[in-house]
């Protein structure tokens, strides 16, 4: 059966981007299970986290990409990102503010947002990264130089016990 065609993958070919779709049982949401699911390895396979600015009059979620086995530093992120403090989006919050159920959350899908998006510095080491498609259930396979640079994604350290 074909995936039919998501907004993810429409900003790809319009980039010229190409990339993979990769199907899974969409009761699964978790990134760890994904790449199980999908059989790669989870440090490939990268979350997209929804992170609130605390900072005064800043209201414009950051989109944060790890991979799956990471957990956010949230001082780390508010230092390279120059807010005094952040703070992970609750479920419900993420939800509303994306139009995308948690498990599905897509930068690709998000561009209209015109959100900043940064990634963990290292996703630079793979030449492709998996991520969600904007719906659960979908991953896409996506070289990491034409993401970066499509999104104009910043590239910090922000995974806890990673850099200093």
């Amino acid at each position: 059966m074909a995936v039919k065609k998501l907004n993810s993958m429409r900003f790809l070919e319009q980039q010229k981007i190409p990339y993979e779709v990769f199907e899974y049982d969409d009761s699964r949401h978790s990134a760890n299970e994904v790449a199980e699911l999908i059989g790669v390895s989870a440090h490939e396979v990268f979350k997209t986290l929804v992170v609130m600015p605390e900072d005064a009059g800043s209201k414009k979620p950051l989109l944060v990409l790890l991979s799956a086995p990471q957990s956010l530093d949230l001082k780390k992120l508010a230092r390279a990102t120059g807010y005094k403090k952040v703070r992970m989006a609750a479920h419900d919050e993420a939800e509303k503010l994306t139009g995308l159920k948690v498990g599905g959350i897509s930068s690709l899908a998000l561009t209209h947002k015109n959100w900043s998006v940064y990634i963990d510095q290292q996703a630079t080491q793979f030449t492709h990264i998996y991520m969600s498609a904007g719906q659960r259930g979908i991953n896409l396979r996506v070289p990491v130089a034409d993401f970066i640079t499509a999104l104009k994604v910043t590239a910090i350290d922000c995974a806890e016990g990673s850099g200093n």
